[in-house]
C-alpha cells in the first residue's frame, strides 16, 4: 500500500513539474468583437516547441459574415465552444501555423416572415451544430509574452437544418491579441 502511495505521490510531482514548464495564452479576437458583435475568447497550451492545443468560447457566435443579416428582424441566438490543435512552422511556437479546429454551436437564428394573410411571425432555426474545419494564420510574439495573431478559418457545418438556410461552407476571420504566461 505505501508503494502505491508513494508512486502516486512521484507520479502527481512529476506530473506538476512538467505542467509547471508549459506555457499557456489566452487570447481574444477583437477583429470580431467590432465587425459582427461576436466576443471570442480562447486559451492555447503549448504541449512543445511548435504544437499546442486550445479551446475557444464564442458567445453571440454569428454564421459568418452575411451583410443581409444585418438587417432589422433577424436575431441570433447562439454560442459555441471550439477545440483546436496548432501546428507552428518556425521556432517559439509563432510564425505561420495551421490549425484543424472542432466546434459545436447551439442555439437558434430568428427572422421575421410574413405569411400569405400578411401577418408577421417569428421563424427560427435550429442552429445546433458539429462544425469541421481549418484555419491559418501568422503569430507575431513580442518579449515573450504578448501575441498578435491575424488568421482565417474555412469549416464546415453537418447540421441539415442550418445548411437549408445557410450555406454548408464557413468563412471566419480574426485579429487575436493574446498574453502568454
Amino acid at each position: 500500500m505505501k508503494n502505491k502511495f508513494l508512486l502516486f505521490g512521484l507520479l502527481f510531482i512529476g506530473l506538476f513539474s512538467v505542467n509547471a514548464q508549459k506555457k499557456n495564452e489566452v487570447k481574444m479576437n477583437f477583429l470580431n468583437t467590432i465587425v459582427i458583435q461576436s466576443v471570442e475568447v480562447g486559451y492555447e497550451h503549448f504541449i512543445e516547441d511548435g504544437f499546442s492545443i486550445g479551446g475557444e468560447l464564442f458567445i453571440n457566435d454569428r454564421y459568418s459574415y452575411w451583410p443581409e443579416l444585418k438587417k432589422d428582424g433577424y436575431k441570433f441566438n447562439t454560442n459555441s465552444v471550439g477545440l483546436n490543435a496548432n501546428f507552428y512552422f518556425s521556432a517559439n511556437s509563432s510564425g505561420y501555423y495551421i490549425s484543424p479546429m472542432l466546434k459545436y454551436r447551439f442555439g437558434d437564428f430568428e427572422e421575421k416572415k410574413t405569411d400569405e394573410l400578411n401577418q408577421d411571425y417569428i421563424k427560427k432555426t435550429d442552429l445546433d451544430s458539429f462544425i469541421l474545419g481549418v484555419g491559418m494564420g501568422y503569430k507575431w510574439v513580442w518579449n515573450d509574452h504578448f501575441a498578435f495573431a491575424p488568421y482565417a478559418n474555412l469549416s464546415r457545418n453537418f447540421s441539415e437544418d442550418v445548411n437549408e438556410r445557410f450555406w454548408a461552407v464557413e468563412l471566419n476571420a480574426g485579429l487575436s491579441l493574446g498574453y502568454r504566461f
